[in-house]
């Protein structure tokens, strides 16, 4: 995949959330089909990844020299945050305006900008010309979990309703 593809594939990730979450109750939103994250987790967790995670390494890597970068743990912030709690919407709004801010920081990167670089937690040396590729790659991992969650979602649906099966079929 090419830099513009990628480019593009983060830019549409909003939408496929927008996507496969359209049309749920706030109560639809909460439930786990898979053990993955719900819904409501999915977005506020890429809406808080996208600007405390991915921002704050992109403008550490512009502004300092050879930062050390803190990891992001999903997981502990969803418990803390209570994510459950809040607005399915409001997250889907959040990393939106969060993801358009990152791709608009990297349209203004010069070309040597690209190539400045830090230390990240668990990952090793990165440069901002990584971080596209390690947003896709988790934006993959994620849409794989929205994946699962939307099959398990419309096999419960149709278990617990027979009579679409046999319209159906």
């Amino acid at each position: 995949m090419d830099n513009k593809q990628i480019m593009e594939a983060l830019a549409g990730m909003p939408d496929v959330l927008r996507a496969a979450f359209a049309g749920l109750s706030p109560e639809e939103a909460c439930i786990s089909a898979t053990g993955d994250f719900s819904p409501v987790e999915q977005a506020w967790h890429l809406a808080d990844l996208e600007r405390e995670g991915f921002g704050i390494r992109i403008e550490r890597l512009l502004t300092e020299s050879n930062p050390l970068l803190s990891d992001f743990d999903g997981t502990r912030m969803a418990a803390l945050r209570d994510y459950k709690s809040r607005s399915l919407a409001d997250g889907l709004a959040a990393f939106e305006n969060a993801r358009a801010a990152n791709l608009e920081s990297f349209k203004r990167l010069t070309p040597e900008e690209w190539s400045r670089a830090g230390k990240q937690e668990g990952v090793g040396k990165v440069s901002l010309d990584d971080m596209p590729a390690l947003m896709l790659q988790h934006d993959m991992s994620h849409r794989a979990e929205i994946n699962r969650w939307t099959a398990a979602r419309a096999a419960q649906e149709s278990s617990s309703n027979p009579s679409q099966m046999r319209s159906a079929a």
